[in-house]
């Protein structure tokens, strides 16, 4: 029998906020453990929690860009149960009435644009961090870190609208390139700042009845969650061809075995005994802060990406790669400064992503300033240095911290456009190049190209090709 995957997907994002959710612990990552807490994040007793305004207005901007209704009212809820790394033994959530729903995820599939309803978004705090060791030689230990614990948290859930692990790991990566965008989010995920959840069951081809779902949780990569996906599916597909039947479970994703396996059973929602946290009143956002947000919100990729390539006249696979190396903005002001898109593009798709790909990490970004690249390209344009010339100028520029100007003039490097400076090197190269000469002169004007070269060589590439090409042709007797 044939089946069909249903998969719908719960992430999870940190919030960028300088202070955690109901606190004022910093949530920077990287500090020593348990050293951005206090009473409140680690829940002793009789500490009150103050909700953090810029988390509700980064997480409403989150779900008013996904087109979510964001609701005037919310309530934070107590989800009750006992994790070690859960000092208060709740969390604190919402529930029954979220900050917001009903949005639409759009995301280019392999055979076109999709849509992917959001159920909700709500606002929640993360808990703390357990460093488990030692399990393999039966000495167990677990440490707690409660550095993350409070840290503000969006959930984003969706219909289960997917059809394929593909499919799901694109949504995943347009919801990051989304709240990047609007900086609500770094996007960093080996940090754990973004995290996903999938809800995925099989059913029968074509049968409007879902099956038993199982969750892989906390999957921190696209490509995990694809390979995690296409394993749960297969696995699935062989219990229930097998006569068995699925069980409804949490899984966690093992990628050095490339395997899901069993964590514990599902919890349904009546497990957790969601209550209204009598400690914190319900979220109040009127409407004109809601239209204020709404207004504030920055232009989302997917309309970006066709103003680019509308507006600079560029294709798909252009302003991808733009995108693809987070180029577009260096792009737009290069197009602006130096009036000349497409030289822009070429300079920025070029030798920017060259010098980027081999710097890696150690990439200076803002050493490469639409201003000085505009700068050199007006020189090119010019005439002051060739094309081949311009390349070792940015390098230098890159290093030094000087303009284009700046490197032309001190190092020399301007074009030589003197016909009496340049003909003593024509004819030098005439006189050590015969062979070349002769095939010229029987009309192999192909060759000519490689005399250019020569002369531009002996220049240390400062003439100017076209008049090098004018004298040779002058000195041969060519047309």
């Amino acid at each position: 029998m044939p089946f069909e995957p249903v998969i719908g997907l719960e992430i999870h994002a940190r919030l960028l906020t300088d202070s955690k959710i109901f606190c004022g612990c910093s949530t920077e990552f990287g500090h020593a453990p348990n050293t951005n807490v206090c009473p409140v994040c680690l829940g002793f007793p009789g500490a009150l929690p103050v909700l953090n305004q810029r988390a509700v207005e980064f997480a409403a901007k989150a779900a008013l860009a996904l087109g979510c209704t964001v609701h005037e009212r919310s309530i934070f809820a107590r989800k009750n149960y006992f994790y070690p790394d859960l000092p208060k033994g709740y969390q604190i959530s919402q529930y029954e009435e979220p900050l917001a729903t009903g949005g639409v995820l759009e995301y280019a599939s392999g055979t076109g644009q999709k849509r992917l309803r959001i159920t909700r978004v709500h606002m929640e705090e993360d808990a703390g961090k357990s460093l488990h060791e030692g399990f393999a030689d039966s000495s167990e230990k677990t440490h707690l870190d409660f550095n993350r614990s409070g840290t503000p948290l969006i959930e984003i859930v969706t219909e289960p609208d997917l059809g394929s692990a593909a499919d799901a790991a694109q949504a995943f990566r347009m919801l990051r390139e989304i709240l990047i965008t609007l900086g609500v989010n770094d996007g960093n995920m080996e940090e754990g700042s973004l995290r996903c959840d999938a809800n995925v069951s099989v059913r029968p081809a074509g049968s409007p009845t879902l099956g038993t779902k199982t969750e892989v949780k906390n999957i921190n990569s696209f490509r995990y969650l694809e390979q995690a996906l296409d394993f749960e599916i297969e696995r699935q597909i062989d219990v229930l061809d097998g006569g068995g039947t699925i069980r409804q479970e949490t899984r966690l994703w093992d990628s050095a075995g490339r395997e899901t396996f069993s964590m514990r059973s599902k919890e349904d929602a009546h497990d957790y005994r969601y209550f209204p946290d009598p400690d914190l009143p319900p979220v109040q956002i009127d409407r004109a802060r809601i239209d204020r947000l709404r207004a504030s919100l920055a232009e989302l990729p997917d309309a970006r990406r066709q103003r680019v390539m509308t507006q600079y006249a560029l294709s798909d696979l252009e302003v991808t790669a733009l995108e693809r190396l987070d180029l577009t903005a260096l792009f737009e002001a290069t197009a602006a400064a130096a009036g000349n898109a497409r030289a822009a593009f070429n300079w920025v798709s070029g030798e920017v992503a060259r010098k980027l790909n081999e710097l890696g990490d150690g990439f200076e970004r803002e050493r490469v300033a639409a201003p000085a690249l505009a700068g050199l390209i007006a020189l090119v344009e010019k005439g002051t240095i060739s094309a081949s010339m311009a390349k070792t100028v940015f390098h230098k520029m890159y290093e030094s911290g000087r303009s284009a100007d700046e490197v032309v003039a001190a190092e020399g490097l301007a074009q030589v456009g003197d016909e009496a400076s340049l003909l003593a090197a024509v004819r030098d190269v005439i006189a050590a190049n015969h062979s070349a000469v002769a095939q010229v002169r029987l009309g192999k004007t192909a060759t000519l190209g490689f005399l250019v070269g020569q002369v531009m060589k002996a220049t240390g590439g400062k003439a100017k090709p076209a008049l090098v090409s004018e004298l040779l042709r002058r000195e041969l007797g060519q047309p």
